[in-house]
């Protein structure tokens, strides 16, 4: 995503909230100003601070371990047909499932520290990743397949010279979507229970009747969101350069 078209649709979203606000001329507490959430913004630059750098460790954290537990689960499900029959239809059941449901659970068994905000970071990342991950292993152009084993080639070699190299850039947009989504996993945990984080800020600043301040941190957790995209995006491009 290059740096010209984020303003470009960042100008043109700014001109459009601006113009509903000043064609309605709706409350400020019910629909506040760019101008007037951006001064909330920097008075509160702080706060905002310190509860963004919780969610960001949160998002991280779930990066890591979901990231990390998708490409274990997709090479399992790769090398054992026994694999693909017991855990994909368990896999895809748990997306059935809502967040918001499992969210209290969570809470319930974890606490309100981190650790449950990372499982919901975790849950809700885990399955894209996989999902790609496993896609792109299973892709591989049957000839490719047909001449290594003709030479001689282990599954074992097959798949760590052959299929992952072929998956790296399956792997990558797994991540770009992970990196979307693994802020709303946290925020989520966050709403359901915490005294901490962008979610938690939002909330109470909701019941404060600090709208200006709650989209505040709205703004922030969506420029959390962007960097952690772009980031995930430059992954995926090198990924893709490296198979190619």
């Amino acid at each position: 995503m290059k740096l010209s078209h984020g303003l470009a649709a960042t100008t043109f979203l700014l001109m459009i909230w601006q113009g509903i606000v000043s064609l309605t001329g709706v409350a400020s507490f019910i629909l506040p100003g760019p101008a007037r959430v951006w001064t909330a913004f920097w008075e509160n630059r702080g706060l905002i601070a310190d509860h963004g750098l919780v969610t960001l460790t949160e998002v991280v954290l779930g990066l890591l371990i979901g990231g990390g537990l998708g490409v274990i689960t997709a090479l399992t499900l790769a090398i054992s047909p026994a694999a693909r029959v017991l855990l994909r239809p368990m896999l895809v059941f748990s997306q059935a499932l809502p967040v918001f449901a499992l969210a209290p659970i969570l809470t319930l068994w974890l606490g309100y520290g981190l650790g449950s905000k990372v499982a919901m970071a975790v849950l809700i990342i885990y399955f894209p990743v996989t999902s790609a991950f496993f896609d792109g292993l299973m892709r591989v152009p049957p000839g490719y397949l047909d001449l290594a084993r003709t030479m001689g080639a282990t599954q074992r070699t097959i798949l760590w010279r052959i299929q992952v190299p072929n998956a790296l850039p399956s792997l990558g947009s797994g991540f770009k979507l992970a990196a979307v989504y693994a802020p709303i996993g946290a925020v989520i945990g966050e709403w359901v229970g915490s005294s901490q984080g962008l979610g938690y800020l939002m909330l109470l600043a909701n019941g404060r009747a600090k709208t200006d301040l709650m989209f505040a941190a709205m703004l922030a957790l969506g420029v959390m969101s962007v960097l952690l995209y772009v980031l995930a995006d430059r992954v995926a491009q090198r990924l893709t350069a490296r198979a190619s």
